[in-house]
């Protein structure tokens, strides 16, 4: 199961944000193996009677669609919410996307987090991100501009080669590139197994466009971009796998160690301590109420 939607792409770009929030839905189902099925839909707007409201909602209702018809995905259930809004104006449009997938085999259910040193770090999909309605441009830069887009026919290959090779065996973590881009990505790919944190090295400027920027590459976002990992000895099968979908595969590094280190070019863009990546997300909440940071030890009762 995964629920998804940004609303800042459906803001900049409705009947494109849609489609993405169906899209990220079904490709966060197929990172864990499974083969998405269906969707239900919870559609937010604001006031409908105003002629803007309306029409977002008319284009994110289309975008949907399509994307649904692409992926094979029906919708089976939903509802709609509209008045969201206050004296400053409508909540950006929201369509939040419930998806439901299958595991066929459940052995070979995948998680995000890396799993042995030594194993291969592989980009399936596009090379580079973008920085349109992205995480970075709001947090760093206060913006909230560019225009979202999707491949959906991409992204249905994609996702295809990916689950192709979690079924063959092969893949050992599978996450997405989604809010925060690249970066954010791997780092929650080190940290998220608490007890068995891992390192990764891993060297982007293959990825970099022509008179691409650094933090495109590493903080921008853009769909139909699986990072995997594989045994060393497994990545030619994955390349062939790519291939056969005519999907592009970029090696990008290699897991171990205690640091995440990103290099372009020879040069270190990041490189920090796992640790650290891991006190600074999971405290954080904590920090913002005035709390002690989580022990990560479990209370109460047996």
């Amino acid at each position: 199961l995964s629920v998804d939607c940004n609303g800042r792409y459906c803001y900049l770009n409705p009947y494109q944000g849609a489609m993405l929030a169906v899209a990220e839905a079904a490709r966060n189902v197929v990172c864990a193996g499974g083969r998405p099925l269906a969707i239900t839909d919870g559609l937010n707007f604001g006031n409908p009677m105003k002629p803007e409201n309306y029409w977002q909602f008319q284009k994110c209702i289309e975008g949907l669609s399509a994307a649904c018809r692409a992926l094979d995905t029906p919708v089976i259930s939903g509802n709609v919410s509209f008045y969201n809004e206050n004296p400053k104006g409508p909540i950006d449009p929201t369509p939040m996307i419930g998806m439901v997938g299958l595991i066929e085999d459940a052995a070979k259910r995948v998680t995000q987090d890396f799993k042995k040193d030594g194993d291969v770090i592989v980009l399936l999909g596009s090379p580079s991100g973008s920085l349109a309605g992205s995480e970075y441009l709001r947090l760093v830069h206060k913006q909230k501009k560019g225009n979202p887009g999707i491949d959906i026919e991409f992204e249905r290959r994609v996702q295809a080669a990916c689950l192709e090779a979690i079924e063959s065996g092969l893949v050992k973590s599978a996450h997405d590139p989604s809010e925060g881009g690249l970066a954010v990505c791997v780092a929650e790919s080190c940290i998220s197994n608490r007890r068995r944190m891992r390192g990764a090295r891993l060297a982007v400027a293959g990825l970099a466009q022509e008179g691409g920027r650094l933090d495109e590459i590493l903080f921008g976002e853009a769909p139909s971009r699986i990072v995997v990992t594989v045994e060393s000895e497994d990545l030619a099968r994955l390349e062939e796998v790519a291939k056969r979908h005519s999907v592009p595969c970029f090696r990008l590094g290699t897991v171990g160690g205690d640091r995440l280190v990103m290099t372009h070019g020879g040069t270190s863009a990041i490189d920090l301590p796992v640790k650290d990546l891991s006190d600074t997300w999971r405290s954080s909440i904590p920090a913002k109420a005035g709390l002690p940071a989580a022990s990560g030890k479990r209370t109460g009762r047996k």
